[in-house]
């Protein structure tokens, strides 16, 4: 290890941190046509600044260690506000614990800075032990809201059993994404409640919520799917019923559980809808990401589901924290039709990719749906295959 005086490893620090901060980002050179990928990840624990992880006074920190270390930043929010793209990252420390940090770019696929200060969420009468994933959505009744699961430990758990805990879906409301008013936490049938999301217009005068049911922290057991339940008031928000939008199924993406990911985009076609699909491999759960809309009048009824996934981790996303996984809570759709989707890669950093609206439409409207058989997945193909060469002239 090099020797260097305070002064001059302080200057380091922040040389790197400036220099990531600066780093151009550009796109991948092909896409499916779909989505484009963007090369560097756009958040990653070293976008933190050093301020939050070092003492910068000599005097306690003559050799200038790290004291407080960020493990992983991961899962953002993002909505456009003030001018800026602004993601609400889960920060992770090394103690495992996470919290919730707004870092905000001019471009949208770089230059992304935290502010000065991680957020402050106000507590419930009973604490939270861990926040994280957190949806934001701005309402038509004038707030920005950030649903987010709030975890604590199961106190039926048995004497020494440190790893049962419970999720619910926690609320809260801001309209600076920095001083924030906690509401009581969503009540719904369900035993635990994860991945909920706020629909941002209300429905026969009603608050709508995307919920996902399930029996465990972990298992969705007798749990189905991406569920829908309406409530008279958001203080408190109170679902007596729940509906399936989409359903799990046998030997598809999503047939371990399924969640949405951002609120809902509304477009002339339907609402546009993101989601993660989890299945089991010989190496554990594979997170993907998938697209379908749902009826505008009628935002629980799905009305148009390609088959397959949009988007899978590829190369260094596979490998992290949690291996093999994407996941997202945040898009941010822009007037000149510009989607910015951001996911996070294996529980472990942030990613952009770009698409428009009109493009994702008609990728829901016009990809053909999941025929759950492989026979019937051989003739959709041919299909395609022999319209594909006949418009060729024939045989290759």
């Amino acid at each position: 290890m090099r020797v260097q005086s305070f002064g001059e490893r302080r200057g380091e620090i922040f040389d790197d941190y400036e220099r990531l901060i600066a780093r151009t980002n550009q796109p991948e050179e092909r896409s499916n046509g779909v989505v484009q990928r963007w090369r560097h990840p756009v958040l990653t624990a070293d976008h933190t600044p050093p301020f939050w992880r070092y003492d910068l006074d000599e005097a306690t920190n003559p050799h200038l260690l790290e004291r407080l270390a960020i493990n992983a930043v991961f899962n953002p929010g993002a909505i456009f506000h003030d001018g800026k793209f602004c993601l609400m990252a889960r920060v992770e420390g090394a103690d495992r614990k996470s919290f919730f940090a707004v870092a905000e770019s001019e471009s949208g696929v770089d230059g992304f800075r935290f502010r000065d200060r991680p957020v402050v969420m106000p507590s419930t009468a009973d604490p939270d032990v861990n926040v994280y994933d957190m949806r934001l959505v701005r309402h038509e009744d004038g707030w920005i809201y950030g649903l987010f699961c709030t975890e604590r430990k199961d106190p039926a758990a048995p004497r020494g059993d440190l790893s049962s805990a419970v999720a619910q879906c926690g609320i809260a409301r801001t309209h600076d994404l920095e001083t924030w008013e906690r509401l009581p936490d969503l009540r719904t049938p369900s035993p635990q409640q994860r991945n909920v999301v706020l629909h941002p217009e209300l429905v026969d005068g009603r608050y709508a919520f995307y919920t996902r049911p399930q029996d465990g922290f972990i298992e969705a057991g007798s749990g189905g799917g991406i569920g829908w339940g309406l409530s008279e008031r958001i203080d408190p928000a109170v679902i007596d019923r729940e509906v399936i939008v989409h359903d799990r199924a046998y030997h598809t993406i999503a047939e371990v559980k399924n969640g949405l990911g951002p609120a809902p985009i509304r477009t002339s076609r339907g609402w546009l809808q993101l989601a993660h699909g989890v299945r089991n491999t010989a190496a554990g759960l594979r997170y993907v990401l998938y697209a379908f809309m749902t009826a505008i009048d009628e935002p629980w009824r799905v009305i148009h589901a390609p088959g397959g996934h949009l988007l899978a981790p590829e190369g260094e996303e596979r490998v992290g924290d949690v291996s093999n996984v994407v996941f997202s809570c945040g898009w941010i759709d822009r007037p000149d039709g510009a989607l910015y989707i951001y996911y996070a890669s294996s529980d472990s950093r942030c990613h952009v990719a770009t698409t428009t609206v009109e493009r994702l439409v008609d990728y829901c409207r016009h990809t053909p749906p999941d025929p759950l058989r492989s026979a019937a997945c051989v003739t959709q193909r041919l299909e395609l295959i022999e319209h594909n060469l006949k418009l060729m002239g024939g045989e290759r």
